[in-house]
């Protein structure tokens, strides 16, 4: 984003040089003001891209935690074995949830992702503008997902979550 930059100069001190009127409040900011109303904040419609979809049950990781999920997803992909990869990251085949359920890994996914285009509402948000991106702005990542089968349903976990699980 780019900020405005006003050229306007105040001085600093309070008189006025412009006369007033009839009643209105008059905000002032600081030394000198601006007398032209802040811009309204842009509401975004579109949420650029979120880690993981909600549907992903995540854990609090650590604070690089997407940097070691990059570096997972190019080992695991050219691992000869990935089962062995897998134990060496020390992700547990067999585990038990936070909630007691017991868990069976069965897949691991990685995706990769790219942003390329952009949607704003138009006023009244019944209507949308549709830009692409420049090739600057186009957001590429990577993906992680640990599936696992919970004797009902399907789990996917992000890597944080995973780290989060209790071996059996």
């Amino acid at each position: 984003m780019h900020r405005r930059h006003s050229h306007h100069h105040h001085h600093d001190h309070d008189d006025h040089d412009h006369t007033h009127h009839g009643h209105h409040d008059h905000p002032h900011h600081g030394p000198g003001h601006n007398h032209a109303h802040p811009p309204k904040k842009v509401t975004q419609w579109q949420t650029p891209h979120l880690d993981e979809p909600p549907s992903v049950e995540q854990a609090p990781g650590a604070p690089d935690i997407d940097l070691v999920e990059l570096a997972f997803v190019d080992g695991f992909r050219t691992a000869n074995d990935p089962t062995s990869f897998l134990r060496l990251a020390h992700v547990p085949f067999e585990a038990l949830a936070a909630d007691g359920a017991k868990l069976a890994l069965l897949r691991v996914e990685t995706e990769e992702i790219a942003d390329v285009g952009a949607v704003m509402p138009h006023l009244g948000g019944e209507t949308f503008r549709y830009d692409p991106l420049p090739a600057a702005l186009v957001a590429r990542r990577r993906r992680l997902r640990f599936i696992y089968f919970d004797g009902k349903d399907l789990r996917p976990l992000n890597l944080a979550a995973v780290n989060a699980l209790s071996e059996l």
